[in-house]
């Protein structure tokens, strides 16, 4: 195709605005909320830390926290100590680095422990399991279902008629299941597995699968959305208390299992496991010391799933010092990093946040930061991927074990690009608060170089414009020459 001169339908195609910002010729645009026009790119933000906020005025144990992408809610469950260890739930909303919350909502009306959440994005629910100690301490599950500032639940389900501990929940998004591990004390404490099927309000579950024929304890779960697999991580008590990981395969309403995994050979008193959907890796945190039972410094080990195997990088150190079995760690999607949370026992068990980055089968930590001047247990964590932060929520004992939570804000290149706000390119270049010329749909834009005819191009979230597309997904247009693009609307 030859193109000669300029767009013949210039004037249909092209609009004027007031710039934002200065405004290079050829440069992706978006529009404003003030109506005026600004260059597509990345603005920097620094690490920042909220302030505190009690969601519960009572004792809180057994936290765990998990994102309602629905709603863009956090919803916390727990142990209120000041309802006779009642499974209570409350929903928290982010503000920037600030949250509030709604009226906390029990689940069960017994001691609840061992509580563990997870959200199903099939039906937006979100299902709790937790060990009914008022009902023979039986494994037991409840959906709830977040509207506006409040959470309600359906009638709890047993999946377990034992006891149960050491819990783990994740949601396979590829089978739309929830699958949930745990130390099953009526079968010596064996490592068990169960999928469960989220209808309305209710869930059922398939048949319980032993993972590990030996006392099982400290278990998390994750689900490695690279390789469609659960990943469970554990302490093996019966090979020497063994930091331990295992591949799991959902099919229907079963889950089958790989071989056993030592990633420390060493006592590993908790775990907590996150997916890097950026590296395609999964990161395992824990304490240990594989010389005593002693100190037990915070570790963190990169793990690569291939089919129903599991193999490890080097262990690295991120705290050198007890942070005994509260560590949490999620991955922020945004800053693509893994945040973790724990307890310093070198620094008066401060609430502490650390975030590392993974490169092939290895993490680097950056410098830690306290989130909480006092004595931290009970630590989880979850990422909201509405406002890209990290809520932390915690037992504050230095303020009596209420229930709180901090917002964490990692650093980041932030982009100002969404899937409705691009319009099309400067057509020519614009100081800022000038006059902007933006060539918008059938326009073709004659500044950009380096093409190829007959590719489609897509909008980056730094400004420029390539052949893959970006999150968000934003076609920028199609080029016809070199340095020509038709300019998609």
């Amino acid at each position: 195709m030859r193109i000669i001169g300029n767009n013949p339908a210039a004037d249909n195609a092209e609009i004027t605005a007031i710039a934002s910002g200065t405004l290079p010729n050829g440069k992706p645009v978006i529009v404003n909320s003030d109506g005026t026009v600004s260059a597509v790119g990345l603005t920097s933000v620094s690490q920042a830390i909220g302030s505190p906020a009690v969601f519960e005025s009572a004792d809180t144990t057994f936290t765990s926290s998990t994102f309602d992408s629905n709603s863009n809610k956090v919803v916390i469950a727990y142990s209120d100590g000041g309802n006779s260890s009642y499974g209570t739930a409350v929903v928290g909303t982010v503000s920037g680095t600030s949250i509030s919350f709604g009226t906390p909502v029990v689940y069960e009306s017994g001691a609840t422990y061992y509580i563990v959440c997870t959200f199903d994005s099939n039906l937006n629910k979100v299902v709790i399991a937790y060990r009914d100690s008022d009902n023979s301490s039986y494994g037991t599950a409840v959906v709830g279902t977040v509207s506006g500032t409040a959470i309600s639940f359906g009638t709890p389900v047993v999946f377990e008629s034992a006891s149960v501990s050491s819990k783990g929940i994740t949601f396979d998004s590829n089978l739309n299941k929830v699958v949930i591990a745990y130390s099953d004390a009526g079968n010596s404490g064996y490592g068990t597995a169960i999928v469960g099927t989220v209808s309305g309000t209710s869930i059922s579950f398939g048949s319980p699968v032993v993972f590990a024929s030996a006392d099982t304890q400290n278990v998390s779960t994750t689900f490695d959305s690279a390789s469609n697999k659960v990943v469970i991580a554990y302490r093996d008590v019966g090979n020497d208390n063994y930091g331990t990981a295992i591949v799991g395969t959902v099919s229907g309403t079963a889950i089958s299992f790989g071989s056993e995994a030592v990633f420390e050979s060493g006592f590993t008193p908790g775990t907590s496991c996150t997916f890097d959907s950026n590296s395609n890796k999964v990161v395992i945190v824990y304490p240990a010391n594989p010389s005593s039972f002693g100190q037990n410094y915070g570790h963190a080990v990169v793990a690569t799933v291939s089919g129903t195997s599991i193999s490890f990088g080097t262990p690295v150190v991120y705290e050198s010092a007890n942070t005994y079995d509260g560590n949490s760690a999620t991955f922020d999607s945004l800053s693509n990093k893994v945040v973790i949370a724990y307890t310093d026992g070198g620094n008066s068990s401060y609430g502490t946040v650390i975030v590392g980055t993974v490169s092939g089968t290895n993490i680097s930590f950056g410098s830690p930061a306290v989130f909480e001047s006092a004595s931290s247990t009970y630590i989880s964590t979850a990422f909201d991927s509405s406002s890209n932060r990290v809520v932390i929520a915690y037992r504050d004992v230095g303020n009596s074990n209420y229930g709180t939570s901090v917002v964490f804000r990692n650093a980041a290149s932030v982009t100002n690009l969404t899937a409705e706000n691009f319009i099309g390119f400067a057509n020519g270049a614009a100081s800022d608060t000038g006059t902007a010329r933006v060539q918008i749909g059938s326009a073709i834009n004659g500044a950009q170089s380096s093409l190829t005819a007959g590719q489609q191009y897509f909008v980056q979230t730094d400004g420029t414009i390539g052949l893959t597309a970006a999150d968000p997904s934003v076609i920028a247009g199609t080029a016809v020459s070199a340095t020509n693009l038709i300019v998609k609307g």
